[in-house]
C-alpha cells in the first residue's frame, strides 16, 4: 500500500490512560486520525469524551500514554504550543466577548494569530485581520450579522461564532466540544449543514453527546463508555453494533 492510500495520520494516540486520584476517567485509549477526516466520539455522561478531549488539546496531560500531532510527540506540549502547530477548539461555555460585534470578536482573535495587539491607528496588519475576519465570517454563514453584538445573537449563531474563532487561525485540525449542545432542533440543523461545508483541508474531530449531528457528519465514530473505547466504525456499523443499542442509542435509532 502507498501512502497516497495509508496516509500518516494527523493525531495518533496510543495507550493514553487518565487518572483522577482513584479514578480513571480515560483507560488505555487508542485513536489515529487520518488528514481530512471527519471522526466524532460519543458516549454517554462519565464514558470520559471530554477527558479525552482535553488530553488531545492539551488542556491536561495523560498519565501515560502518548500523543502524537501532526507526526510530532505532543505528550507534554500545552494547549498553546499545539495551537501553533496547528490545532484548534471549541469550548463547551461560551467565550465571545459579548460586547463586541461579530466582525470584531473575530477581528480580534485574528490579532492575536498573527501575535499582535489591538491598536487605536490603523496598519496594514489590521486591514489584513479585517480581511481574515469577513472572510471566516463567510465561511460560518455569517455574513449579514458581522455588525451585530455576539450578546445579541441567538444561541445557535453563537455557536456559529465560536467555530468561526477556532477557524480564523487557519487550523490543520479542529476539535469541537459538543457543539450541539443547547441547540434547537432547527439550529442543529444549521449547524451540522455548517460543518458539513467545512473545507476539507481541515480534520474534524467531534466530541458530542446529539446522535444525529455526529452521525450525520462523521465518517468514522469512537465509542466510549467508562473511560474505553468499546467500537468504532462508520457510522451505520455504530447504528447496527448491540453494545452501542445497549448503552446510548435505544430502540428508536436501530
Amino acid at each position: 500500500m502507498t501512502d497516497a492510500v495509508h496516509p500518516e495520520p494527523v493525531l495518533r494516540v496510543r495507550g493514553v490512560t487518565r487518572r483522577f486520584g482513584g479514578v480513571v476517567a480515560v483507560r488505555d485509549v487508542d485513536l489515529d486520525i487520518a488528514p481530512g477526516e471527519r471522526r466524532a466520539v460519543l458516549g454517554p455522561n462519565g464514558a470520559g469524551k471530554s477527558t479525552l478531549f482535553n488530553l488531545i488539546a492539551g488542556a491536561d496531560t495523560p498519565t501515560s500514554g502518548s500523543i502524537e500531532l501532526f507526526g510530532a510527540e505532543a505528550t507534554r506540549l500545552g494547549a498553546r504550543q499545539r495551537t501553533r502547530a496547528g490545532l484548534s477548539r471549541t469550548f463547551q461555555t461560551s467565550r465571545l466577548l459579548t460586547g463586541l460585534t461579530v466582525e470584531d470578536n473575530l477581528y480580534l482573535a485574528a490579532v492575536g494569530v498573527d501575535g499582535g495587539r489591538f491598536r487605536l491607528l490603523r496598519s496594514a496588519r489590521d486591514r489584513t485581520a479585517r480581511e481574515r475576519a469577513r472572510a471566516t465570517a463567510a465561511s460560518v454563514g455569517m455574513t449579514d450579522r458581522l455588525d451585530t453584538l455576539a450578546g445579541d445573537l441567538s444561541h445557535g449563531e453563537q455557536r456559529q461564532l465560536e467555530i468561526g474563532l477556532a477557524l480564523v487561525a487557519e487550523p490543520r485540525m479542529l476539535l469541537l466540544d459538543e457543539p450541539a449542545a443547547g441547540l434547537s432542533r432547527s439550529e442543529r440543523q444549521l449547524l451540522t449543514a455548517l460543518l458539513l461545508s467545512l473545507d476539507r483541508d481541515v480534520t474534524l474531530l467531534l466530541i458530542e453527546h446529539d446522535m444525529d449531528v455526529a452521525l450525520t457528519v462523521a465518517e468514522r465514530v469512537t465509542m466510549m463508555h467508562d473511560g474505553v473505547v468499546i467500537v468504532e466504525g462508520t457510522p451505520a456499523e455504530i447504528r447496527a453494533d448491540q453494545r452501542v443499542h445497549d448503552l446510548y442509542l435505544g430502540k428508536a435509532h436501530v
